[in-house]
């Protein structure tokens, strides 16, 4: 969704506060994609904060599925959203050098403010290092790809490599009983 910014970088400045349904139905990075399995409306405010600089808050929530990183099994992943940013506008035709570097160069294009690009953002910066199904998770089978979850399979047990016995022997002299 693109809001028009330009009643916030007119004369006036009238903040800008509006619902904005969340357009978003899957979450791609690289090439992976990640369903959306709920979203709730994003609540937006947005007002000049002085020298052409433009003040955003903003709230809303989705949920994600991602897949556990042990046994592959979808878990939904919680985003709340709460942000606040102070972002440089480029209406004015003012751009400092530093406005390279930061990221609001691929959310708000003159002005118009792209929504679902401001979410992305939030939620790569909030994307977990790892998500696990359960603490307990056991993962699955390197040789078949059983879910050890839902039961064992058959597989031989292929054990430890022979050429690390000795180190399993050092532990197993040091262990405490």
């Amino acid at each position: 969704m693109i809001l028009n910014l330009s009643g916030v970088l007119s004369e006036q400045h009238e903040p800008l506060e509006a619902v904005v349904p969340c357009e978003m139905k899957k979450f791609r990075i690289r090439k992976d994609s990640y369903p959306v399995i709920s979203k709730e409306d994003v609540h937006i405010r947005v007002e000049y904060a002085g020298k052409h600089k433009l003040f955003v808050k903003g709230r809303g929530r989705l949920v994600i599925g991602i897949p556990c990183d042990r046994c592959l099994v979808e878990v939904p992943a919680e985003f709340e959203l709460d942000f606040e940013r102070e972002v440089e506008s480029q209406a004015a035709g003012t751009i400092s050098g530093k406005t390279d570097e930061l990221d609001e160069n691929n959310y708000i294009d003159g002005y118009h403010l792209d929504v679902d690009r401001l979410l992305y953002n939030e939620i790569l910066v909030g994307w977990p290092m790892k998500v696990l199904c359960s603490e307990s998770c056991k993962g699955i089978c390197n040789v078949c790809g059983q879910n050890l979850n839902k039961g064992t399979c058959d597989c031989e047990d292929t054990g430890i490599d022979p050429r690390m016995s000795v180190i399993r022997d050092v532990f197993k002299n040091f262990k405490e009983v």
